[in-house]
């Protein structure tokens, strides 16, 4: 416990100061190696249950080199994940050197591994020569002989900038990688039926332990997010199963056996409230407990305001937040537990107002795209394609990262070739053979036939990003051509599906004929995108966002867009109001994290039930903690004009509320704002900022000066 301790604290440590030396490997090999690792631990009634999507690997020969100009001889120490050659200017050194003796001059340093198992890194400390992310590695050298046997004077290899986190000491291995763990206790214990029902008091994920076990039989482990879940031994989602013999205990679900001795802690990790223990007659136990695992996040960004209700809907919204983000972000931590494109972008736009955790931004998206050849959408699901590309972008303005979207640029590449692959005559996207046209979960039927409006407005945006990408990554041909495919699209959406009758774009076209249907989802997009000019935008307010004939939301997930299209057009205090409904309805119901879906109109279990299955339904979902970004973009008012925060603006907005306080996290440090009804007070760590503040002319624009604490009257 220890030692995995203090392997986090330096693996996991966010600061922007790079070290020394650090673990590196091919970029992207890593993120996908740790991936599968997490998105294969799903289980369903003890069952494994891997994605269904398809699922890439590292490379397992990989080749890192470095150019060294040295001042003096150097000694080099050499640490590698897998077997290992060195090459100092093109010789080959005997053996597989942990120590190396560099000449001073110019030099060629090249280490190669090979490793089946985990992803080939290396590790090199010097006084002037350390791994980091300025080596450049490859997959292939491409390395050829003459007949003379003269090497090769030219090569078509392609070279990368190495990856790396912050596994920053020698044995701090990348494949050693674990999250933190700390006991926790039940809050309470409750004999119920055959056995007992221990409550941990609120949504919590991690490792069952049990105390002292003695005699021989089975010990059965039924979890749940609610007491009715963990009670329902035939249907609840997740359980365990333990054979108990004298001195050893076995985990029948992946046949383990262990020796045992005072404590007994499962290997498979669980989410859960409530945990129910039934054992046969002749086993005993003195008490069970867990291991709480998670990932040690800081949480940079708060809010408070007057209203206790709201104060109560960011906290579990940050617990939330906490719960889904682990190695990657994630969506739910009881059913799932994989990376989906749809969950993650609305996890990093709530991350970069919580956390502001970079890292676990690019993993996640390393992992999404995975390798070529592209062979289906993100996660099978055409619009989660879409929703990939806009996280580049959006991280980029966030973080001010150009290197990141440099070196992902190819296949960014590649994966819009398989879209433009798919389109029909008309440029436009349908769902076709292995496509899933997702859009959202309706409680009403939603076709998914045709041109779908939505799927060409996520079409759209994505190519614009291309645009924006292919600009960074010093491609002028791919940035002409993507603003062309864009502005032709773009021209098409209002002649294919604007109905000005409805005063609202229509749901989809089929065969080049609108449809009589409208839904929410391409027109508050169409808002926040600004696709469409002001008039529309306030005719699709009035005709859809506040039209309760239309096909309700009940996700948080597509509740994230409504009320950001909202919030977009001014009606911060509407918005305040449905918060508090919507989110405030799911603590009302003992939310302790925020759900995969809610309707207010059912009662009881029914707020459990989802996939035809009584317990489907997560209770921690990544998504429903949209409140954390909308306070924190649209009330506090927080939000970078150009990348990294170099620019930025706060326009706050109380949307009903005496007084408001919080702080916003960048790359500068922080911003925090305190507004009432007659003044705001704003300092910035740095950036150059400008505040909107409210008159009855209309908003005045001042500078924030970075540094200082700033008080201004209106």
């Amino acid at each position: 416990m220890k030692n995995r301790l203090a392997t986090l604290v330096g693996a996991l440590a966010l600061s922007a100061a790079a070290s020394a030396q650090t673990w590196i490997w091919y970029p992207g090999d890593y993120e996908i190696w740790l991936g599968n690792q997490m998105n294969n631990r799903r289980t369903e009634r003890g069952a494994f249950f891997p994605p269904f999507w398809k699922t890439d690997s590292h490379y397992v020969v990989v080749e890192f080199s470095k150019k060294l100009d040295l001042a003096e001889p150097e000694e080099i120490f050499i640490a590698a994940e897998g077997k290992y050659n060195v090459k100092l200017d093109g010789k080959l050194q005997f053996g597989m050197p942990s120590t190396l003796k560099l000449p001073a001059g110019k030099h060629s340093l090249n280490i190669k591994v090979w490793n089946q198992s985990t992803p080939p890194t290396i590790y090199v400390k010097g006084k002037t020569v350390n791994t980091d992310k300025t080596w450049k590695v490859t997959y292939e050298d491409k390395e050829w002989i003459d007949e003379s046997g003269k090497a090769s004077d030219t090569s078509a290899t392609v070279y990368m900038d190495a990856g790396c986190w912050n596994f920053d000491g020698a044995t701090q291995l990348p494949s050693k990688f674990s999250l933190v763990r700390k006991p926790m206790k039940a809050v309470s214990s409750t004999p119920r039926k055959e056995g007992v029902l221990y409550d941990f008091g609120k949504e919590t994920f991690g490792y069952i332990t049990l105390k002292d076990v003695k005699g021989k039989g089975t010990i059965h482990i039924y979890y749940g997010e609610s007491p009715e879940e963990a009670l329902d031994t035939e249907y609840c989602e997740t359980l365990d199963k333990l054979l108990a013999e004298p001195g050893q205990i076995t985990d029948l679900a992946i046949r383990n056996t262990r020796k045992l001795y005072d404590e007994y802690t499962l290997d498979n990790s669980k989410a859960f409230r409530y945990v129910y223990v039934t054992c046969d007659p002749g086993v005993t136990m003195q008490d069970v407990s867990m291991q709480y695992e998670y990932l040690p996040e800081e949480y940079r960004g708060s809010f408070k305001c007057n209203d206790e209700e709201l104060n109560r809907i960011w906290e579990v919204g940050a617990y939330t937040m906490h719960l889904t983000t682990r190695e990657f972000f994630i969506d739910g931590i009881k059913r799932d537990r994989w990376v989906w494109s749809g969950d993650a972008i609305q996890s990093y736009l709530m991350n970069y107002y919580l956390f502001f955790d970079n890292e676990t931004v690019k993993r996640t998206i390393w992992l999404l795209r995975g390798k070529d050849p592209v062979t289906s959408h993100s996660n099978t699901i055409m619009d989660y394609t879409f929703y990939w590309f806009l996280s580049i972008y959006d991280y980029y303005m966030y973080s001010g990262d150009k290197d990141f979207v440099t070196q992902l640029y190819p296949r960014m590449q590649s994966m819009m070739d398989y879209v433009l692959g798919r389109t029909n005559a008309n440029g436009m996207v349908e769902g076709m053979t292995g496509d899933w046209v997702f859009v959202d979960w309706a409680d009403g039927y939603l076709d998914k036939k045709g041109e779908l409006s939505f799927e060409q407005v996520l079409f759209c945006k994505s190519l614009e990003t291309m645009a924006l990408c292919a600009s960074l990554a010093g491609n002028t041909a791919d940035k002409t051509k993507y603003e062309k495919l864009a502005s032709a699209l773009r021209s098409k959406l209002e002649p294919a599906f604007w109905n000005e009758q409805k005063q609202a774009m229509v749901h989809n076209r089929i065969q080049g004929k609108q449809s009589e249907s409208v839904t929410r989802y391409a027109n508050m997009f169409s808002v926040f995108f600004n696709y469409l000019n002001a008039d529309k935008q306030q005719a699709i307010k009035h005709s859809v966002l506040q039209n309760d004939s239309i096909l309700k939301i009940t996700t948080p997930y597509m509740r994230f867009y409504e009320l950001e299209a909202l919030c977009a057009l001014g009606e911060q205090e509407s918005v305040m109001k449905e918060m508090k409904a919507y989110w405030g309805g799911m603590l009302k119901e003992g939310a302790t994290s925020f759900w995969e879906k809610y309707n207010p109109e059912e009662t009881g279990t029914q707020h459990l039930a989802m996939y035809g299955r009584p317990y489907g339904k997560s209770l921690c979902h990544a998504w429903g903690a949209s409140p954390i970004y909308l306070l924190g973009k649209y009330y506090l008012g927080v939000k970078p004009t150009k990348p990294g925060y170099e620019e930025y603006s706060v326009t706050p907005c109380l949307g009903g509320l005496k007084w408001m306080e919080g702080t916003v996290p960048t790359p500068y440090g922080n911003i925090h704002i305190y507004m009432d009804k007659k003044v705001i007070r704003i300092k910035s760590d740095g950036g150059k900022g400008i505040l909107n503040i409210p008159t009855r002319k209309g908003m005045k624009a001042m500078t924030i000066e970075p540094g200082k604490e700033q008080v201004f009257k209106y």
